[in-house]
Parts: C-alpha cells; sequence; structure tokens
C-alpha cells in the first residue's frame, strides 16, 4: 500500500528517513528504472536492459537480479556497490504537480524507509530543509528532467529498429540452470548497418554514446550469474 502526501514542514516535521538499504524496507527489487544522462554510472555496475509495457513502450532498466524480489547487490551490509540508480535513491519521494503547474515533492508515508526515530530528518530543528532533503530535491528534478528525454531516445531506437528481444540460458556453479528472458537489448549488427548519416544523427543527439554505454553494460551478466551462484540453490 502507499499513502501520498505533500510533503510540509508542518506535518512532517518529525520524519526522518532510514537511508539503509535492505530487503526488509523493501529494497528486494529487481530492478529500476534508470535514463540515458545516468547510463555512464549505471553502465559501471549493473547490465542495462529493455522492459516492455502492455501498451508497447520501453523503458530502459538497471537490472539487479533474476526473479522478481531477487536484489543480487544486497548484503550483509546494505548495497554493495558506490552507485545506487536514481529511481531508488528518491525513494520514497516523488515528484508532484502543485499549484500553476509548481513542482512540489510528495512523500510515501507507507514506505518503509519513513520513520520518526532513525534516519535522516527533513526538517532542521529551527525551520528550514535539511542538507538530506535538498539532496534529494535535487535527485527529484534531475530523474524529472530526464524522464520526458528517455522517451525520444527509445523513440529513436525503435525508429532504427535497434531494440530487439533477448533470452539468456544460465547455468549456475552448482549445476541448476535458469532461463532468463522478456526483456529487449540494442541489436548490435543492425547498428552496425546504418549508415553515415544515421549515425550521425544518433551520435549528434548524444545516443551514440548512450547505445555504447547499453551494450557495455552487458558484461555485467557476468556479475549477476556470480553473485546469484553464490546464493543457496533454494532462494533463487
Amino acid at each position: 500500500m502507499s499513502r501520498h502526501e505533500l510533503l510540509n514542514n508542518v506535518s512532517h516535521k518529525n520524519l526522518r528517513i532510514i537511508t539503509e538499504r535492505n530487503a526488509r524496507l523493501g529494497d528486494d527489487m529487481m530492478a529500476s528504472l534508470t535514463f540515458p544522462a545516468e547510463f555512464r554510472n549505471i553502465q559501471a555496475h549493473y547490465p542495462i536492459v529493455f522492459n516492455r509495457s502492455p501498451e508497447g513502450v520501453f523503458n530502459p532498466l538497471a537490472l539487479f537480479g533474476f526473479r522478481e524480489k531477487q536484489n543480487l547487490f544486497l548484503g550483509p551490509n546494505g548495497w554493495d556497490v558506490p552507485y545506487i540508480p536514481m529511481m531508488v535513491e528518491r525513494i520514497p519521494f516523488y515528484i508532484g504537480t502543485g499549484a500553476n503547474e509548481q513542482r512540489v515533492i510528495n512523500i510515501d508515508l507507507d514506505n518503509p524507509h519513513v520513520s520518526e526515530t532513525e534516519g535522516e530528518p527533513l526538517f532542521l530543528e529551527h525551520g528550514g530543509t535539511s542538507p538530506f532533503l535538498d539532496r534529494m530535491n535535487g535527485v527529484l528534478s534531475t530523474v524529472h528532467d530526464n524522464m520526458a528525454a528517455t522517451q525520444v531516445f527509445i523513440a529513436a531506437l525503435v525508429e532504427h529498429n535497434l531494440l530487439e528481444s533477448f533470452v539468456l540460458d544460465i547455468k549456475f556453479r552448482d549445476g541448476a540452470e535458469h532461463r532468463f528472458g522478456g526483456f529487449f537489448t540494442v541489436q548490435e549488427e543492425r547498428l552496425a548497418k546504418l549508415n553515415a548519416e544515421a549515425l550521425g544523427k544518433l551520435h549528434e543527439r548524444g545516443y551514440l554514446q548512450a547505445i555504447f554505454m547499453i551494450i557495455a553494460s552487458l558484461t555485467h551478466f557476468r556479475d549477476l550469474i556470480e553473485r546469484a551462484s553464490r546464493l543457496d540453490a533454494g532462494q533463487r
């Protein structure tokens, strides 16, 4: 369940946010939305793949596991790589629209990261927002500004028929096998066959670099398989 409210320093003056990351707090997610402006940081740690909604809309994802409720980056000391995708970092906050189309911050009061006894304060004791909330406001603004641009990027991929579904047959160290599918990636052969004009337009818009980041990120499937192999077979 979710209970969204417009964040304010009266009703929510005592709220804190637990920044620890673990399954108990709902961080056992298989993937998270991401966007091209973030791909450089994402590809350093996670495979970037695409899902497709029932309406046919593609979305780029940072992949954390091979099944629902499996986040292979959650360890005994929390998230075990230094970069957490912004769509995860911004939890439990959301961008909303107030009067005159002004951006406002909403908070999900039912999210387990919300507390009144532990974590980072949102407001200062004598008024004003905390440095933590200021940083979250910056994260939310970045996410909001990039979501529309993401769909324009994806439209360019679709225009050139560069997205294709894939299936990954995985064999873990203990002999267990798993077929991973239902997602999309860049079709490298079609990319290589694009003419100079098409490649030039993609480059001018900054899309070619983002495409190469997607391709480079796929090497992290080896790391995901290794992480999954370290789990007990009954946990997969």
